[in-house]
This record gives structure tokens, C-alpha cells and sequence, in this order.
């Protein structure tokens, strides 16, 4: 395979592997969405720090109990550092409805992911993420508050 295809073929790989990240939180398929990550991955949200797939995911699996999650992620800009290791930036949109009764609770937000990506027994995976919001618009009920998500500090969902 020539060096340009072999970076193309890398390329839709990546992206497959951040639609099967987006898939998997929305459909809390917890044990698929942890196997996105490398093992040593570092997450900043918001604010917030994880560290560890393991105890990254079950943090959030336990933030996000109960709550409606819908991800888009959009004009992805991947670079290939090297044979395993790339760098991409996504455009992206989230919106995260809370439970309760009255008017919804909960968010719209905007912004960019900046990961980093390493080949790890032939397969990509997030080795680092960041999630930069630009914009929070609250639903008519509010965000949501400490009580609505555990311990974390809303919003915090990535």
C-alpha cells in the first residue's frame, strides 16, 4: 500500500472510531465505549479530570444514569503523527435531557474534541481527550444541578 493510502485508510479508521465512541455513550453501551480508549487515556472536561479507562467510564456510566444523550461530531481535522500515533480536532454538539418531571433539564452545548490516537495491537484508539465548549444553552428547566448528577459539577458529560 502506498504511504497516501495507507494515511487514507488510517484516516477513515479514526473516524469510524470516534462514531463508535459517540454511538456507544448515547446508547450507554459501556462495555463497547470503554474499548475505544487506550488503557492509560486522559480525559479534561469542563473542568474535570479522569484519568484510566476503567475508572473513567465507570464515573461517567454512574454521572449519566437515567440521563438522554445525543453526540454529533463534525468536520474532523486528523493529522498521522507517525506510524501509530495521530492527532485530530472535531467540531461538535451535545444535547443532554436530565430526568424529572416539568420542563426539561439540561443542555445543548457546543464546541471542539482535541484528541490524540495511538495504534494499539493493530486498532486505533482516544490515548487523550479534551472537550473545549464554546456555548451552553440551558433547556427551559434549567441545567441541571449537583443533586442531578452524583457528585460532579454539571455540565460535565462528554
Amino acid at each position: 500500500m502506498t504511504d497516501q493510502l495507507a494515511r487514507l485508510v488510517d484516516i477513515e479508521s479514526i473516524k469510524q472510531l470516534k462514531a463508535r465512541y459517540f454511538r456507544t455513550l448515547d446508547t450507554k453501551a459501556w462495555d463497547d465505549f470503554r474499548l475505544v480508549f487506550t488503557p492509560d487515556i486522559t480525559i479534561d472536561v469542563d473542568g474535570n479530570h479522569f484519568e484510566g479507562r476503567d475508572s473513567f467510564v465507570e464515573q461517567l456510566s454512574g454521572i449519566l444514569t437515567g440521563v438522554t444523550t445525543v453526540h454529533h461530531g463534525h468536520m474532523p481535522e486528523i493529522t498521522i503523527a507517525g506510524p501509530d500515533e495521530a492527532t485530530g480536532i472535531w467540531a461538535m454538539m451535545d444535547y443532554l435531557t436530565f430526568p424529572g418531571t416539568g420542563p426539561a433539564r439540561g443542555f445543548r452545548g457546543y464546541g471542539h474534541y482535541h484528541e490524540t490516537y495511538r495504534r494499539l495491537d493493530g486498532k486505533w484508539h482516544i490515548a487523550q481527550l479534551r472537550l473545549d465548549r464554546l456555548r451552553i444553552d440551558p433547556l427551559p428547566g434549567g441545567l441541571p444541578t449537583g443533586d442531578d448528577v452524583g457528585d460532579a459539577t454539571p455540565p460535565n458529560a462528554v
